[in-house]
């Protein structure tokens, strides 16, 4: 009498031979005896043959794909248990991390970047890492009143924590973009608060950017402003607080001292500024909003350039701005 083989234990990833050439098997012939399984029963056991429909003594296999996703379902559901596992640890943990932080001088502790979500938190970073400035803080704020638009009670935290630092004997210096520069708001906001800050404006400027005592910036990390995120990488602090320093020495103040920037043959600054970018062949929207104007605005400058220089077609216009001389008017004007 032959005594069979023990079938061997091993998991779903690992197939023992005689499976394996049963599974192929039932899958040419569409079916396989059940005695046949009995010899490899992990087939039966991880799902890969069943019991035929019209046929209980017989099986038949079950799709690769479809066995296969069911095989990787528990794994999946692991993976997915295991994130929400390390995503509420990191949740627990990080406040008491920016605690120890605060207690040891070991910059290499300290992360380099670090994605920030929602409104509340990053306020909140932003308000810490104010709490601890005292030298200068670096301000870019496109398109919107400070505080990020968000409503009077994060506007008067803005100006709570910025006023903080100036009593500190620290200094601001803040860029807006050029259609701002008679805000009500905006010129409220800074005359409410004393000390050491000055304000220029740009035709165009950067995303929004904070640099804190060159020791650490946010700046957003998508479109809506719903996530930041906090940079204390050295080399990029020295880069964002370069490039504001470069847009600073070509902004015009716009407090506590207002310069108005001269009309030239009668195109008005913001006239050559469309200018600019009409030549590069940028559309009216495009030009709009890079310059923090309506449309319809932009095209009324657009059509009063035309006038000026008799252009009857947006491709003449063009080449007649560039003919004119009016953008070496605003280099020479600039120097």
């Amino acid at each position: 009498m032959t005594v069979p083989i023990p079938h061997p234990e091993h998991g779903a990833e690992e197939w023992c031979p005689a499976g394996m050439e049963l599974y192929e098997r039932a899958l040419r012939e569409g079916r396989v005896e059940s005695a046949d399984a009995e010899r490899a029963p992990c087939l039966v056991q991880f799902g890969l043959l069943r019991p035929a429909p019209a046929e209980p003594e017989r099986l038949e296999p079950v799709p690769p794909a479809l066995a296969l996703h069911r095989l990787l379902r528990p794994a999946e559901d692991r993976i997915a248990g295991e994130r929400r596992r390390e995503a509420l640890l990191a949740e627990t943990f990080e406040p008491l991390m920016r605690i120890g932080g605060r207690r040891t001088e070991n910059a290499a502790d300290t992360p380099t970047l670090r994605l920030l979500s929602g409104g509340e938190r990053i306020n909140q970073a932003i308000t810490e890492a104010m709490q601890e400035a005292h030298r200068e803080l670096l301000s870019v704020q496109p398109h919107t009143v400070r505080g990020g638009g968000r409503g009077a009670e994060t506007r008067a935290l803005a100006r709570r924590r910025d006023q903080a630092l100036l009593d500190r004997g620290g200094r601001m210096r803040t860029l807006y973009q050029h259609t701002l520069r008679h805000s009500p708001d905006i010129l409220a906001y800074h005359q409410q608060l004393t000390g050491d800050h000055q304000v220029r404006s740009l035709d165009e400027v950067t995303d929004r950017l904070l640099v804190i005592d060159a020791a650490v910036a946010f700046l957003p990390a998508n479109a809506d402003g719903s996530l930041a995120l906090e940079v204390r990488h050295p080399a990029l602090l020295a880069y964002f607080t370069t490039t504001f320093d470069r847009l600073w020495q070509l902004a015009t103040p716009m407090y506590p001292q207002a310069v108005r920037k001269p009309t030239v043959d009668g195109v008005t600054p913001r006239q050559r500024a469309i200018a600019a970018l009409l030549v590069e062949g940028h559309t009216d929207a495009v030009i709009a909003e890079r310059l923090g104007m309506n449309v319809r605005t932009a095209r009324v400058h657009i059509a009063k350039l035309a006038a000026g220089l008799g252009s009857d077609s947006r491709a003449q216009l063009g080449y007649l701005i560039a003919r004119s001389g009016l953008l070496d008017q605003e280099e020479e004007t600039a120097r």
